[in-house]
């Protein structure tokens, strides 16, 4: 057995924070069926995004490549799918594949999935119940909830196969992405607690570059009804402001004087008064976490499903399980929600692996990761070669306990939709290494799609990671970091010109 390609599957949410997964140890929830993953295999501490958001972050792990070179930087640059890819490689050297969930690559011709002998995916976002799917035959509405019918849909593929071929399943979950609708059975979860904020959810953004006061990503002012679990009355402005125009959805007040508020929740009707803006503030955070972790609570149940045909069947051994998401998400750090920035939790993903044949159990890597190293590392342990575009490097060695002597200890980000409609998210770029991060704020649509121009001007941030891990105070005018900054700057440099990136700061 150990000799065949193994088996891979590759699990990923949206949204799903590395802090919302217990195997990192923060306490939010309890997710037992991922931990088994890290108990049994590996956990990455240090595994990062090149764009923050999911298009780009997804196109990034089919084509290994970074998205200045896949071309998809933005939410409407769709993946041009005649181009090569992981799925379309694996394919080459004997591999069943799969694509089953969350696509958000494009759609129609130009766009739907290639290299996938079986898929069937959501429309853009999708919906939580009864979603519909497109497949290669058309689309349909499905009735259910959309992690489960994913893993049904997954489970029904993997049962079909012949024993003897190796799969590539790709099973990318909608969930935990906004706006956060747990199954029924789960809305009961964390009822009476109160779950604590986070240290910098009273934020002032004080000596910070200006994209972080301008972002529209507070969960005090920029949350709709419909992410709360709140019914949307009917009105105008004293409704709330509207979030985007020609949509419905309007944002939940934030007045200062509480006195006349009322809101409702959306399934039992039960109405909420507030006493004061601090209990507002307070509430809406509890609403947010709770919902979010709710709806992680279902992916987690999908992961122990998958897992457990694998022990029927006898396929835990020879199979690749990786589960990871598309980026990390603000968890009311910085009293955010959303992701785009570079920030650490946005920019950190989780990935847990099990591989039991190559892979001893318990085991943590500190070294850092991007994104653009899956596709690598996939083909590398299916024993296909590893094509010249690729940018990403195999770690394979990582995860064996063995860090070669040449592995480059920095990861590159960037951003490109800036002041997109929704969330006002500034352009950037930079990079982040062992303990420092440099971020240039360049803030300049540069005429990319879903991006407007505005009259931002460029600053820079850096961060010591290691001293200032919630990342409060820019050092880069620091005088006692001069050296550091000269260091960060020429790596940026390289990593740019490495890379074949375009910088914006020379």
């Amino acid at each position: 057995m150990a000799n065949r390609q193994p088996n891979i599957i590759f699990i990923m949410a949206d949204d799903h924070a590395a802090k919302a997964i217990s195997h990192y140890g923060h306490g939010l929830n309890s997710t037992p069926n991922i931990d088994r993953l890290g108990d049994e295999g590996m956990r990455l501490n240090h595994c990062y995004v090149t764009n923050s958001i999911c298009t780009p972050s997804r196109a990034a792990i089919l084509t290994g490549t970074y998205n200045h070179v896949n071309g998809v930087t933005t939410l409407v640059t769709g993946l041009n799918n005649r181009a090569p890819h992981l799925g379309k490689h694996l394919q080459q050297v004997g591999y069943r594949t799969a694509m089953v969930g969350k696509w958000h690559l494009g759609e129609g011709a130009a766009h739907e999935p290639t290299g996938f002998d079986y898929w069937s995916v959501l429309p853009g976002q999708g919906d939580y119940f009864d979603p519909v799917f497109i497949g290669p035959d058309g689309e349909g509405r499905e009735p259910g909830y959309v992690t489960d019918i994913i893993t049904d849909k997954c489970l029904n593929w993997l049962a079909e196969g012949d024993a003897d071929q190796p799969f590539f399943l790709m099973c990318h979950h909608k969930a935990p992405h906004r706006n956060f609708a747990p199954h029924p059975k789960n809305r009961g979860m964390f009822e009476g607690e109160e779950i604590t904020l986070p240290d910098t959810f009273d934020d002032d953004y004080k000596n910070r570059a200006r994209a972080s006061r301008d972002a529209r990503m507070r969960i005090r002012s920029d949350f709709e009804y419909e992410d709360l679990g709140l019914a949307q009355p009917e009105g105008g402005e004293e409704v709330g402001v509207i979030h985007m125009e020609g949509k419905p959805g309007r944002k939940v007040p934030d007045p200062d004087d509480v006195s006349g508020l009322v809101l409702v929740d959306v399934n039992t009707g039960e109405r909420f008064t507030f006493d004061s803006k601090q209990q507002l503030d307070q509430f809406k955070y509890q609403r947010y976490i709770k919902r979010y972790l709710q709806t992680v609570a279902s992916i987690d149940e999908s992961v122990g499903r998958l897992l457990d045909w694998l022990d029927e069947t006898g396929q835990a051994e020879n199979t690749i399980v990786i589960y990871t998401s598309d980026q990390g998400f603000f968890l009311g750090e910085h009293g955010w929600f959303d992701k785009r920035f570079m920030y650490e939790e946005s920019l950190q993903m989780p990935f847990l692996i099990r591989y039991p044949a190559a892979i001893a159990p318990g085991g943590i890597c500190d070294d850092l990761v991007c994104n653009v190293d899956f596709a690598p590392t996939l083909l590398t342990y299916a024993g296909a070669p590893v094509p010249s575009y690729m940018q990403g490097r195999d770690f394979g060695a990582l995860l064996a306990g063995q860090t070669p002597p040449d592995w480059r200890q920095v990861v590159y980000h960037r951003y490109w939709m800036h002041k997109d409609e929704s969330h006002n998210a500034f352009a950037h770029y930079g990079i982040r290494n062992q303990r420092y991060k440099l971020i240039y704020w360049y803030n300049d649509a540069l005429g990319q799609p879903g991006a407007f121009q505005g009259d931002e001007p460029p600053e820079w941030e850096m961060f010591d990671c290691q001293e200032d891990p919630l990342e409060l105070f820019n050092i880069h005018d620091d005088s006692a970091y001069a050296g550091v900054r000269e260091e960060m700057l020429a790596e940026l440099d390289s990593m740019m010109d490495d890379i074949g990136d375009i910088p914006e700061h020379r």
